[in-house]
């Protein structure tokens, strides 16, 4: 009876994994949207940019519409997945939308991925590169380019080397300094919320997670755990979503990678904090070293938004020097305005695009 116990337990912890496996790659077709309209485009490809692979998933219900390139978070998070899961956000209804992968992330992952090549330098020419082929694919003269989050740093030095190329600038999520400012305005929003809900056990891992200068502001020690506080606390990737809730889900769920590029994109991440370019995003202030620009310069931020705190973002706005400006808070959301508050967001672009391309 116990040997037959035993060669049951067996079987279950083989044969459940492999169910679960199976489930999963079931779940995971690797579709992504797709229109009726005859002058609609769905695409995800791999394709050569400047010797090395980069990924593309291009939405579009009328490829006449102006072109926006999304230069992606992290860096080295590909966000098509949150296309994927909210399905009110439709704003390839109004551009042909091009969520650009860069080099050896996301669905553009290679084993022999060349790690120290994954720079700046190099990331700044794929841009340029990108935004030349975009512009002779569906003959524009020139495009839109958004870049979320970490992206943000790629896509606001890109515009100020090359502005001919853009209509304008659009910062979703602006990243603007990495200075103790950034790390106060978290902390000021954490203890706020975990004060209202008489959370002690937070309150204390929050100032474990921190340094209290003597200028009354303060220094983070452990972003990870600075982070996964800040999920808890409802200003994360997504309004009052865990990071597993809000990132992590979705990313096991979504219809738009297969099982391999799902693995593909957590080993990508992982590989990206293991670059140059990591090192190179770091210590900067663009109030002071990127204020002035030859494009129409754009900001959406989440009110919720603590990640990037959207005070700064707003702040960054009113020293720069640009031909248009603008500053778009949305409601009801925090780091993804996008696809939180589609309607209030798709409505901004509009705004942003009428002033840029008409007016």
């Amino acid at each position: 009876m116990r040997k037959k116990m035993v060669m049951t337990a067996i079987v279950v912890l083989i044969a459940v994994p492999v169910l679960l496996l199976i489930i999963w790659w079931i779940m995971s077709p690797g579709r992504i949207r797709t229109y009726d309209e005859p002058e609609s485009l769905s695409k995800k490809f791999v394709m050569d940019i400047n010797g090395a692979p980069n990924g593309f998933f291009i939405n579009s219900r009328n490829t006449d519409n102006p072109v926006l390139l999304f230069v992606s978070s992290g860096p080295g998070t590909d966000d098509y997945v949150f296309t994927d899961k909210y399905k009110d956000m439709n704003i390839e209804d109004d551009f042909t939308l091009v969520y650009w992968d860069y080099r050896y992330m996301g669905i553009a992952y290679d084993n022999g991925m060349n790690v120290d090549s994954v720079n700046m330098d190099n990331l700044l020419n794929d841009t340029y590169t990108v935004t030349e082929y975009l512009k002779e694919r569906f003959g524009k003269e020139k495009i839109y380019i958004m870049g979320f989050s970490g992206g943000t740093k790629i896509a606001l030095m890109e515009v100020q080397r090359h502005p001919e190329n853009y209509y304008a600038y659009i910062g979703m999520a602006q990243c603007v300094t990495d200075s103790e400012e950034n790390d106060t305005l978290m902390y000021n929003f954490m203890k706020e919320v975990f004060e209202k809900r008489g959370d002690k056990k937070e309150l204390k891992k929050l100032d474990d997670a921190v340094e209290h200068l003597d200028s009354g502001n303060i220094k983070c020690k452990d972003w990870y755990v600075y982070v996964d506080l800040l999920h808890k606390a409802g200003g994360g990737t997504i309004y009052n979503k865990t990071e597993f809730e809000g990132i992590v889900w979705p990313v096991i769920t979504c219809g738009c990678y297969t099982l391999k590029e799902k693995i593909n994109y957590i080993t990508a991440m992982k590989k990206y904090r293991t670059t140059p370019l990591y090192e190179e995003l770091s210590g900067f202030d663009y109030r002071k070293t990127m204020t002035d620009f030859d494009v129409p310069v754009f900001f959406i931020s989440g009110e919720y938004d603590y990640n990037c705190p959207w005070e700064l973002a707003e702040e960054y706005c009113d020293v720069l020097e640009a031909p248009q400006k603008g500053f778009y808070k949305i409601s009801d959301s925090a780091h993804s305005p996008l696809w939180e508050n589609p309607g209030q967001t798709q409505n901004a672009l509009r705004e942003i695009k009428e002033m840029t391309l008409y007016g």
